[in-house]
């Protein structure tokens, strides 16, 4: 087996380190989004909605941990801020399309950094990415079925769930945790 150099070694670290980020700025940016979409949603009385999605939010907030933890891990310093935009102000009959293309872009993204994790032998961060993916296809497929359900039934769907409970409890195990899903 041929010996890998420390500056070798440092060089994969670094590329590894700068996908985690990458994905942690995704995570930080997704909870600002989802967190604006919770609360919107809850003034709109679509309880069952907005509770749903501060489950989804929390999910993301220990996705951007766990990335946090694998960056101190290798040495790296993790991001603080999000990568992009937080669209606000949003109809319930936009939110989960956007939704929906949010999460399949961060499913793409993903399964190129678990990529470059491979290519440069870190298979501890590619198993982070291979379980985080998951769940970010159980969250992709919520918001596609709800998109679905609205396009399909419309307001019949949603005067169903106008005026249901928003309340998450005093859980914070997130959408995926909190069904059994994972």
């Amino acid at each position: 087996m041929p010996k890998v150099s420390k500056s070798e070694r440092d060089a994969r670290k670094k590329k590894v380190v700068d996908v985690l980020n990458q994905a942690r700025a995704m995570e930080l940016t997704a909870i600002t989004q989802y967190m604006n979409q919770h609360y919107n949603l809850d003034d709109m009385d679509y309880g069952e909605l907005a509770k749903n999605m501060k489950l989804i939010a929390i999910d993301e907030m220990r996705h951007a941990e766990m990335f946090a933890e694998r960056i101190k891990e290798l040495g790296g310093e993790p991001v603080t801020a999000g990568d992009g935009k937080i669209t606000k102000g949003q109809k319930v009959q936009a939110i989960f399309p956007f939704d929906s293309d949010l999460e399949d872009d961060t499913i793409a993204a993903y399964n190129d950094f678990l990529l470059i994790c491979r290519d440069n032998g870190d298979s501890v961060s590619q198993k982070l990415f291979e379980t985080i993916i998951d769940e970010e296809q159980q969250h992709f497929n919520y918001f596609d079925n709800v998109s679905g359900h609205i396009e399909d039934l419309g307001e019949t769907y949603l005067s169903k769930i106008a005026g249901t409970p928003a309340s998450t409890g005093g859980t914070t195990k997130g959408f995926v945790l909190g069904t059994g899903a994972a």
